[in-house]
């Protein structure tokens, strides 16, 4: 057996309703529309969240929590992750361009995951504390932006 010649089975794929084409298609007289109101009527339009008299699915679902529009959203970087460039001053750019983070407009956070061997120069929007400890440790230094 093949995938290329796979096929589906007899009567699996049901042909379109065609409407509006007699009573002895099953679709004929007000072609599956109902008698009266609003859809029945051309032009009539509906939202996919419209459902009838039902209370709407947005009503129904509970709310929870406040979101804060003004939140900052950190791209965050390791302290291992930091041995693959080799540069002594290390900034975002060059963490951007090691492949590490999506984007240089983002704010950029570094964290003390791992251990650095070497001393290096790291300039970021933020530092945890332990990174600091950690860099400075290794005789680096750690600059916030």
């Amino acid at each position: 057996m093949d995938l290329s010649t796979l096929q589906y089975a007899d009567g699996s794929i049901k042909g379109t309703q065609r409407k509006g084409r007699g009573n002895g298609s099953g679709r004929g007289n007000f072609s599956g529309r109902g008698m009266n109101g609003y859809g029945s009527r051309s032009g009539s339009k509906s939202r996919s969240w419209m459902e009838g008299g039902t209370m709407p699915l947005y009503r129904r679902i509970p709310k929870r929590g406040f979101k804060n529009p003004f939140r900052k959203e950190y791209q965050v970087v390791n302290l291992d992750d930091l041995l693959k460039i080799e540069n002594d001053k290390i900034t975002i750019i060059e963490i951007f361009e090691a492949g590490l983070i999506r984007s240089v407009n983002k704010p950029l956070k570094v964290l003390g995951v791992g251990e650095l061997t070497t001393a290096k120069t790291v300039i970021a929007n933020a530092f945890s504390k332990t990174a600091i400890d950690k860099i400075e440790k290794a005789g680096g230094k750690a600059e916030v932006v």
